[in-house]
């Protein structure tokens, strides 16, 4: 029987789509490109999530004819020597918009209302914490949204017609116009929007012009009293500055949901600062966003071992060149 290796786990419907197509799922012993290239042999396809396939798995896998991604990130995928041996690599940039689109919301409101200090509060006695002050309201603050991709659209939606909230878009690559037609502000110019906006989301893609985006001259740059929402890429932001940041009181919090390190280590020093709110990378993980793109990856999989192109692959141009079976 054909053979799947399912790299990370995935939602139970995606397994059964996959078995239902006469292909068999092997669950990974491994997350790690070593363990992983040791199995990875004798697969026809292979199922990612954060983990992601780099260049020496993808070399010991001479009967692999697709890579689904889980998800819409594929930096962890060497995409372009993929290309070079004619691997499509199908992903599913729709499945979790909604799901990441309200962790967002949930963590600016975290923040805003001090759920956590009010949580811990109760459970220690001191019910007079009600009379701190220290709870804000999200209708009228401006949000600014770095980058305009589908979860960024998503997100200045429910900001603007759910708490009524100004919303500034920065996003080079998007058209003024289309912007704005969506009821957001385009700005030019990252610091100077960055000097007037209560919330700052983050929504861009991780390339070597974002890595590191986020400095410390641009961080103390944000508006005193700022908060920062991080749900694209932990490496968009220097860790030891939004860390500084927020312990010195310039930032009012911050909330991140990715890391440039995966598992992270409860060493690590973001673990220490009370002041950022910390989440497993959950925001694509609802029941609900976690079955439709098990489905959309499992999907496209049998899709390409049957012959048909998918939906969404990231390497369109492979598709008349890809692999085939015995080549």
């Amino acid at each position: 029987m054909t053979q799947c290796l399912i790299i990370q786990p995935i939602h139970p419907d995606g397994i059964a789509l996959l078995e239902a197509a006469s292909i068999s799922p092997v669950m990974a012993y491994g997350q790690d490109m070593a363990s992983v290239a040791a199995q990875i042999g004798d697969m026809a396809a292979a199922i990612t999530r954060n983990a992601g396939l780099n260049r020496h798995a993808m070399a010991q896998a001479g009967k692999l004819r697709v890579l689904g991604n889980h998800g819409i990130g594929v930096d962890p995928v060497d995409v372009s020597y993929a290309t070079e041996i004619g691997l499509p690599v199908a992903y599913t940039p729709y499945a979790n918009v909604q799901s990441v689109a309200e962790q967002v919301i949930a963590h600016m409101l975290a923040i805003a209302k001090r759920v956590r200090e009010a949580d811990h509060s109760v459970r220690s006695g001191k019910f007079d914490y009600r009379y701190s002050r220290d709870f804000r309201e999200l209708s009228g603050k401006t949000l600014l949204i770095c980058g305009f991709g589908r979860i960024g659209r998503r997100v200045a939606a429910m900001a603007k017609n759910g708490f009524d909230m100004r919303v500034q878009v920065w996003s080079p690559s998007v058209a003024t116009a289309e912007i704005e037609q969506a009821g957001c502000h385009a700005v030019i110019h990252l610091d100077e929007a960055l000097a007037i906006a209560d919330y700052v989301s983050l929504h861009q893609t991780l390339t070597a012009q974002t890595r590191g985006l986020f400095s410390r001259d641009r961080l103390f740059r944000m508006k005193p009293g700022a908060t920062l929402i991080n749900t694209a890429r932990g490496a968009i932001v220097d860790t030891d500055s939004i860390i500084e940041a927020v312990e010195n009181g310039h930032l009012r919090g911050a909330a991140f949901d990715v890391f440039d390190q995966e598992p992270l280590p409860e060493s690590h020093p973001l673990c220490r600062c009370d002041g950022i709110v910390l989440a497993p990378h959950i925001g694509g993980s609802t029941e609900e966003a976690a079955r439709r793109t098990a489905l959309q990856a499992a999907q496209a999989v049998i899709d390409v071992l049957a012959g048909r192109k998918p939906q969404y692959l990231v390497n369109p141009d492979v598709w008349s060149r890809r692999r085939t079976p015995g080549a």
